[in-house]
């Protein structure tokens, strides 16, 4: 089993993006401690936006499915930035809030949500497990039809403790 994220994620047949600088006056993570706030990561590919539109109106399940795995990507490339792309040191995902940009009437954001939270599990075996929300909402940055943040749990290392 490889030590780094980024050889993780390659070995599921995927593809880790550089981490997306952030699009306001935010950071895109913060360490507190041995907690990694990662801020929220929207579905990109090639560097844009994807996955345009709203569940229940333009996009079926399976691409909200899709879009959460992508906007999980960015929350793993924000993770591989911040822990030099070191496996090991992340303890467990705490938390995931997936937002989905949700037509009136649309009921199934946990099924799209899983889309990343499937991939931590992938990615990080049990320590991937994690606790949820899945929201609706009406709109989203770019108009993309998910956005992930999360919450990890690092192994704090001597330069933490210092």
């Amino acid at each position: 089993m490889s030590n780094s994220i980024s050889a993780r994620v390659a070995s599921l047949g995927l593809t880790l993006e550089p981490a997306a600088s952030p699009a306001a006056n935010y950071v895109p993570f913060v360490q507190d401690h041995h907690l990694l706030h990662i801020s929220g990561q929207i579905s990109r590919q090639g560097g844009a936006p994807a996955y345009q539109g709203r569940l229940g109106d333009t996009l079926s399940d399976e691409e909200g499915i899709a879009a959460a795995r992508l906007a999980a990507l960015g929350v793993l490339a924000q993770i591989v930035a911040a822990t030099d792309d070191r496996l090991d040191r992340v303890a467990r995902v705490v938390r995931l809030t997936v937002f989905i940009a949700s037509a009136p009437g649309f009921d199934r954001q946990s099924a799209v949500a899983n889309g990343a939270s499937d991939l931590m599990v992938q990615v990080f075996g049990d320590a991937g497990r994690h606790a949820r929300s899945a929201v609706g909402v009406a709109a989203l940055p770019a108009g993309v039809a998910v956005e992930v943040d999360a919450v990890i749990s690092l192994v704090p290392t001597s330069r933490d403790i210092a």
